[in-house]
């Protein structure tokens, strides 16, 4: 008899009503999966990262954080943060950021769950199983959120595509560092170890 192998894919998509605090308690319980929720309230379910997107994960919120503690212009986040949306959607970039001030304005209890803000700068660090088109619309939903810049690292293309709003979407060919703009006054992340 031969074998039986089932393929599935890399997010699967759940439709179930829970609230807010129902679906943070689940995310809580279940802490070796990452959770999002879409606005329309599909739940997504992620695998832990592969060892190699999460080795090079480190080296970006790790420059991000080193040039922030410099600064302290505001708060760094790393993959497994989670934010509600202006939307409803309950996201999670690969690295964040939020300014202080905007930081500041929320409770003690706001910060602790998923906090009901969009960060300023997301980062998205595209894995071999990740879908481009999806987390090409992940960054947009940032943008359109209040985001002021975002990030799409293609490692598989060797492209970086920048988000900002009210502009079209710019493609580098593998550069050797971006740099944080007016958004991250003086940041720059070096590539050679990400790429």
């Amino acid at each position: 008899m031969d074998a039986v192998t089932t393929t599935l894919p890399s997010t699967l998509k759940l439709k179930i009503d829970l609230t807010d605090d129902q679906f943070f308690q689940m995310c809580q319980k279940n802490s070796n999966y990452r959770f999002e929720r879409t606005a329309s309230g599909e739940i997504l379910i992620m695998s832990p990262t592969g060892s190699d997107t999460g080795r090079r994960n480190v080296k970006i919120t790790t420059q991000l954080d080193i040039w922030n503690s410099e600064t302290n212009l505001g708060e760094v986040f790393d993959s497994s943060t989670g934010f509600t949306l202006p939307n409803g959607a309950e996201r999670s970039a690969d690295a964040s950021w939020v300014k202080i001030e905007r930081w500041n304005v929320l409770t003690p209890e706001q910060q602790e769950k998923f906090a009901p803000i969009c960060p300023d700068f997301v980062v998205e660090l595209r894995s071999r199983t990740d879908s481009l088109k999806e987390l090409q619309e992940k960054i947009q939903e940032y943008i359109e959120n209040g985001a002021q810049l975002g990030w799409l690292i293609d490692r598989k293309n060797k492209q970086i595509e920048i988000y900002r709003p009210g502009k079209d979407v710019e493609i580098l060919d593998n550069p050797a560092s971006l740099s944080g703009e007016n958004i991250l006054p003086g940041f720059v992340l070096h590539l050679q170890q990400i790429m």
